[in-house]
C-alpha cells in the first residue's frame, strides 16, 4: 500500500477522532490538553507527529481471524486490553523460551513505574529460574506533574527513585543482585537525545542479552523513542529485542488492528504473581492521585490498574 495524502489524512482524522474518544470516556472537561493527567498526555502525546509511525502500522498490519475474548467490563472503557478478541487466541510463550538459559534479562524503562507494569511478572519468573537481571532507568520522570505545587520537580527527583526501590522490594527481586543503571536523562525531552541514549544502552548491553522495552510504536514520544534507541543498541551488540506496549493497550477497541498481533506472545502470570505485581505497582504513590485543582488526572488511571491484573503479560518477538 502507498500512503497517499489522502490516506494520510484518513489516518490523522481517525485519531484526532480517538483523542475525543478517549476525552469523553474518562469525563475530562475543559481543555482536553491541560485537564489530562501526565500519563494521558504521554499515552496521546503527539499524535499528528507520530503519525508516520502509526500510519507504518497501519500500512504493515497483520490480523488474523481469532476468537471473542470475556475480559470486558461494563464499568471501564471498552479498549485493546479489555475488548479486543484477538487476545484469547495469542500464542503463550514459555519463560525459558524468551530467555534462553544462562541469558542475562535487560529491561529498559523510559519512566519509573513502566518496568513494573510492563514486565513487573515476567521479572519475577526470571528472578525465580535464577536469570541475571540488569533494569535500565533513562529518566527519573521527574516531570511527571507540570504545574504541581505538591509535587514539584525537585520532589519527584528525589521520591520517584525511592518509589522504584520499594516496586522492586515488592516484586521480590533480589536488590543485591540486580544490576541497576540511572541514566539521568530529562522525561517529556527525550526524543531530541535518541542518538545519545543509543550511545549510552550500547554501554550496558552485551552480545546474547535478551532486552525488554517500550514498544517503539507506543504512541507516547518517550516510550517510542526508548524503544528505538533500545532496539539499535541491541542490534549494534548481538542481543535479542522484545517490544512491550504500554499505553497502546489503552487504544480503542477500534484500533485493535494497529497491534502487529502476529508478534505477541503471551507470558502466563500465577495468582501470587499477578498480586505482587500489582502491589508492586501501587508503591508508585505520586502516580496513583491527581491534582484536580490544576487539571492533573493520576498518571496511573484505573483501567491501567485493572489489566496489570491480567494473568498474562504480552511480548512483542
Amino acid at each position: 500500500m502507498v500512503a497517499t495524502p489522502q490516506s494520510g489524512k484518513i489516518i490523522l482524522d481517525r485519531f484526532a477522532t480517538r483523542r475525543t474518544a478517549l476525552h469523553e470516556q474518562y469525563s475530562i472537561r475543559g481543555n482536553p490538553e491541560s485537564g489530562l493527567s501526565h500519563g494521558y498526555q504521554r499515552a496521546l502525546t503527539g499524535l499528528p507527529g507520530l503519525s508516520r509511525a502509526r500510519l507504518k502500522a497501519t500500512q504493515n498490519k497483520d490480523v488474523s481471524t481469532m476468537k471473542s475474548v470475556s475480559l470486558s467490563e461494563a464499568s471501564l472503557p471498552s479498549q485493546i486490553w479489555n475488548s479486543a478478541p484477538q487476545l484469547d487466541s495469542i500464542p503463550v510463550i514459555s519463560t525459558q523460551s524468551l530467555v534462553p538459559t544462562g541469558a542475562r534479562a535487560v529491561l529498559i524503562a523510559p519512566h519509573p513505574g513502566d518496568e513494573v507494569v510492563t514486565c513487573g511478572g515476567l521479572l519475577q519468573l526470571l528472578s525465580n529460574l535464577g536469570h541475571p537481571l540488569q533494569l535500565i532507568s533513562i529518566t527519573d520522570g521527574s516531570a511527571s506533574h507540570p504545574g504541581s505545587r505538591q509535587w514539584s520537580e525537585k520532589r519527584l527527583s528525589v521520591f520517584r527513585p525511592q518509589e522504584s526501590v520499594e516496586a522492586i522490594r515488592r516484586l521480590g527481586l533480589p536488590m543485591h543482585s540486580l544490576k541497576w543503571i540511572r541514566g539521568g536523562f530529562t522525561d517529556n525531552a527525550l526524543v531530541e537525545h535518541e542518538d545519545q541514549i543509543a550511545q549510552f544502552i550500547m554501554r550496558y548491553l552485551r552480545p546474547g542479552d535478551v532486552v525488554f522495552s517500550t514498544w517503539r510504536q507506543d504512541g507516547n514520544v518517550d516510550h517510542d523513542t526508548v524503544g528505538r534507541a533500545s532496539a539499535r543498541a541491541a542490534a549494534a551488540i548481538g542481543a535479542t529485542y522484545n517490544d512491550v506496549p504500554f499505553w497502546a493497550w489503552h487504544w480503542p477497541a477500534r484500533d485493535r488492528e494497529l497491534i502487529p498481533w502476529h508478534r505477541a506472545r503471551k507470558v502466563r502470570l500465577d495468582t501470587w504473581t499477578v498480586a505482587r505485581k500489582s502491589h508492586a505497582t501501587h508503591a508508585y504513590a505520586s502516580q496513583l492521585d491527581g491534582e484536580p485543582a490544576i487539571g492533573l488526572a493520576p498518571s496511573l488511571p484505573r483501567p491501567l490498574l485493572e489489566r496489570i491484573r491480567l494473568p498474562y503479560e504480552v511480548v512483542l518477538v
